[in-house]
């Protein structure tokens, strides 16, 4: 899986799986207290949904950990 972020704001950004959108990741909160959530667009069973989304929507304390998150399905 080859996921890649386009940036649509300070803060938010678009979420892509192999070029099509399929996700949002936006930051909530104040730069240095702000948390980021990573949010599927669909509703699907939790074996339909691409790694490593085991629920619909998941949150982390930083851009840098939301993106290695996405990015660790690369290597498995």
């Amino acid at each position: 899986m080859n996921y890649t972020l386009f940036r649509l704001a300070p803060g938010s950004y678009d979420v892509l799986l192999d070029g099509a959108v399929i996700a949002s990741l936006v930051r909530s909160g104040k730069t240095d207290e702000a948390t980021w959530t990573v949010e599927l667009f669909t509703e699907a069973p939790p074996d339909e949904r691409p790694a490593p989304f085991t629920e619909t929507e998941h949150t982390f304390g930083s851009l840098d950990e939301a993106q290695g998150w996405l990015w660790r399905t690369e290597n498995q």
